[in-house]
């Protein structure tokens, strides 16, 4: 019944045009929804998907980074259960957060997050055991030997891994150990915890989560992660790292992405890289900014663009573009998780418009071309010229 209305109304001018302006996707879900309600059932399943994760249920998981206020808010916890299978705690199970000082630790936060998903049937990502960033500076501030160290960071490790084992299932268990600069000679991010134990703490790390929890899946997780170079050296830690007997089961590829980029191309050289050497993909940390920066530094623009309809269309053809590539790669991404319930929570600030949900929570035509899988409307844009700054009069 909808194949045969709609194959008429494309004979149509009107209709052809409505067809051109994308109205005409807007009247098929109308009509298709009729027709369901009648008894009739030939419209396609992501047509009238009432979710994101109804959408993509025999893709992979959906999933969201959450703060206190999502889970606590009557209207953000039903967006949550609606919308998404998989958690996970945005900064609450950190290790600065989890034990601020050598056993101390501050669990009340993480418990809630833990309980909210035992409550809704909800999966559990646990995110992070090992970080340069946002830990505990008692685990290395003293310039204590690699054995101590090692201690620290075992104690740390199994004491969360192991309160959370009956609804965790992954763990980001080491995040952002490679360096960023393509011209480094060491491939290795410099951090207090590769100076101390050189990237025997990321072997250390994994051997420690395996044993608190033997059936957790475990991941390596990092950003510009679709970079010829770095992917390049995160595959080949990896492959080194599982060749030498360390229980790593997946690659976390955050995707702090743009508009301009990267490419469906960049993308699927990435994950078919990594598939070569894992079985297991997550994007972990999914979001598009509307301006030209990327990547998980935590120094970055927060001024944003005028958010003009254009922009608007550009960020849903780039999150279609990043879909589609997931979409081809079901075989081995397990889940697709949002850095942020909203541009409201959004670590990158409102005015950068990066999640598919505005600061009102309300979907955005991102969100419409993730769920009903659509092809994008337009050709990726091309990346702004830098400024040029005006030279200095020579005196």
């Amino acid at each position: 019944m909808c194949e045969t209305f709609f194959l008429l109304l494309r004979h149509r001018n009107v209709c052809y045009y409505l067809y051109e302006m994308e109205l005409f996707t807007r009247l098929k879900t109308i009509v298709c929804t009729i027709a369901i309600a009648s008894g009739v059932t030939s419209c396609s399943a992501q047509e009238t998907a009432s979710s994101m994760k109804d959408a993509y249920k025999d893709y992979f998981l959906i999933g969201v980074a959450v703060n206190q206020r999502n889970i606590r808010d009557t209207a953000q916890s039903a967006m949550v259960v609606r919308e998404f299978n998989s958690i996970t705690a945005e900064n609450d199970m950190k290790p600065q957060r989890t034990e601020p000082n050598e056993g101390e630790y501050t669990w009340e936060a993480a418990d809630r997050v833990a309980d909210f998903c035992r409550k809704n049937g909800i999966k559990l990502r646990g995110h992070c055991l090992m970080w340069h960033s946002q830990i505990g500076k008692w685990m290395y501030e003293d310039n204590p030997t690699k054995e101590v160290f090692f201690q620290r960071m075992k104690s740390h490790i199994q004491a969360i891994v192991s309160r959370y084992k009956d609804v965790v299932y992954c763990w980001d268990v080491v995040n952002e150990a490679i360096a960023d600069d393509a011209k480094a000679e060491d491939p290795y991010r410099q951090s207090p915890l590769y100076k101390i134990a050189g990237d025997e703490f990321i072997a250390k790390a994994f051997q420690y989560a395996r044993e608190a929890d033997p059936n957790a899946l475990l991941f390596y997780n990092d950003y510009n992660e679709c970079d010829p170079v770095k992917s390049r050296r995160i595959y080949e830690m990896v492959k080194k790292m599982k060749d030498a007997g360390v229980p790593i089961d997946g690659i976390g590829m955050q995707g702090h992405y743009n508009i301009y980029g990267p490419s469906e191309t960049d993308i699927d050289k990435a994950v078919s890289l990594y598939k070569t050497v894992v079985n297991h993909i997550h994007v972990t940390e999914l979001d598009i900014r509307a301006n030209a920066e990327m990547g998980g530094q935590l120094r970055f623009s927060r001024e944003g663009v005028t958010i003009s309809d254009s922009i608007k269309q550009y960020l849903a053809d780039q999150y279609a573009r990043v879909f589609r590539v997931f979409r081809n790669h079901k075989d081995v991404i397990d889940c697709v998780t949002f850095w942020n319930l909203s541009d409201r929570d959004s670590w990158l600030g409102v005015r950068n418009y990066a999640l598919p949900f505005d600061d009102h929570y309300q979907p955005k035509l991102a969100y419409e071309y993730i769920k009903d899988m659509k092809a994008p409307l337009w050709d990726m844009p091309k990346r702004p010229a830098r400024p040029k700054h005006p030279r200095r009069p020579r005196h």
